[in-house]
């Protein structure tokens, strides 16, 4: 299985990850406060109409706008920047913004769900909702179980957001016939992250993942509806074709398997004061990941058991930088960044060949270096 990503590797070509330019055509900051704004709007929408239900309504609308705050807002720009990729100048930008506001809902909506799921105490450097929840019984001293009405509350959360994702696509204000081909893909969308999550926990359950089940994982639970999809809705908004649709996915498939695989690497070795979760958590959630998938693969047997057998277990900092050093040594983290780079540079080659606007391929190019050069 090994043997399988390092011929993806060889076949797509190693390339040093600052051959990607940094963003300098286009600053993400004040589209970040446009996404951030449409959501605010919305959620002020939503206060209004929930208000009769009373203190609770409001608990509910605070914690969703907790869950939509911050965040680099990949799935958003890769939406913006597919539209104009169609249509360099969108005939209506406030239309277009309610739409990548969309994708970043539905991307909260997964993160509550995945935070449960995961039993993650935190979130960006802040309490995950099902803890939010668990905690606000506790103080408040009301009857049950605390845990128990956490988890419920971040199921509830999580479906509403899931559901105001498609509210705010179907009703960000393009005609019938325009928001119609987007609606189809972001249905697909959802269905496929949303069966990504489930073979996920169900390879965490039966506590073994070889690499190609591990990238089938990644590819559907996170590298599609991160880039690929965001990118198709936005060029289908436009009136892109499947020719075009298709285009795009020669670069946004591999672009977001490599953005993934960056994840991955930041889930165990990611400064904890950049990335807002404890250090090696994914090492402690006993996620399968390609990257321990190549080490279990790689490592002396005896590594391979203790890595192995400590996933998904309580851990120290010594067992995390033990499970680390494992890691380390079976080469499996070079191995990650050699095909992050690979798929990068795949990714970039494809966008140079697809029929695109000019200045919207410049800045998806930049997009590629920041979705796989981050360090959060």
């Amino acid at each position: 299985m090994r043997n399988s990503l390092r011929t993806t590797a060889h076949q797509f070509g190693t390339v040093p990850l600052d051959r990607l330019p940094r963003v300098t055509t286009w600053d993400p900051a004040p589209f970040r406060d446009q996404v951030q704004q449409v959501l605010d709007a919305f959620l002020d929408e939503r206060e209004a109409e929930l208000a009769p239900l009373g203190p609770d309504a409001g608990r509910l609308i605070a914690e969703a706008r907790t869950s939509v705050r911050g965040g680099k807002r990949f799935r958003a720009a890769f939406c913006h920047w597919g539209h104009r990729a169609v249509r360099p100048e969108p005939a209506d930008p406030t239309a277009l913004a309610r739409a990548c506001a969309s994708l970043e809902m539905l991307h909260a909506s997964a993160l509550v769900h995945d935070d449960f799921m995961d039993a993650s105490d935190t979130r960006r450097g802040r309490p995950a909702t099902h803890r939010a929840f668990d905690a606000e019984h506790r103080t408040a001293g009301w009857r049950g179980d605390p845990e128990q009405y956490g988890a419920a509350a971040a199921i509830l959360l999580g479906d509403l957001l899931l559901g105001w994702a498609g509210d705010l696509l179907r009703h960000s204000g393009f005609g019938p016939d325009e928001v119609a081909p987007g609606l189809d893909l972001f249905e697909r969308c959802r269905t496929e992250v949303i069966a990504g999550q489930f073979l996920d926990v169900s390879v965490q359950a039966r506590g073994h993942a070889d690499v190609d089940t591990a990238m089938t994982v990644l590819r559907y639970k996170s590298a599609k509806y991160s880039i690929e999809r965001p990118l198709h809705v936005g060029a289908a908004l436009a009136g892109a074709d499947d020719d075009r649709i298709e285009q795009l996915s020669r670069f946004g498939l591999p672009l977001g398997e490599a953005f993934q695989l960056r994840d991955d690497l930041l889930g165990v070795f990611g400064d904890p004061a950049e990335t807002g979760k404890p250090a090696g958590d994914d090492l402690v959630e006993g996620k399968r990941t390609v990257l321990v998938a190549l080490a279990l693969d790689a490592a002396p047997r005896a590594a391979a058991e203790r890595l192995d057998g400590a996933l998904g277990t309580p851990l120290s900092e010594a067992d995390v930088d033990e499970l680390r050093s494992i890691i380390d040594a079976s080469g499996a983290r070079a191995q990650v960044e050699e095909v992050i780079g690979s798929l990068a540079d795949h990714a970039v080659s494809a966008l140079d060949a697809a029929d695109v606007d000019e200045h919207a391929r410049v800045v998806l190019t930049e997009l590629a270096a920041a979705a796989t050069q981050r360090t959060v």
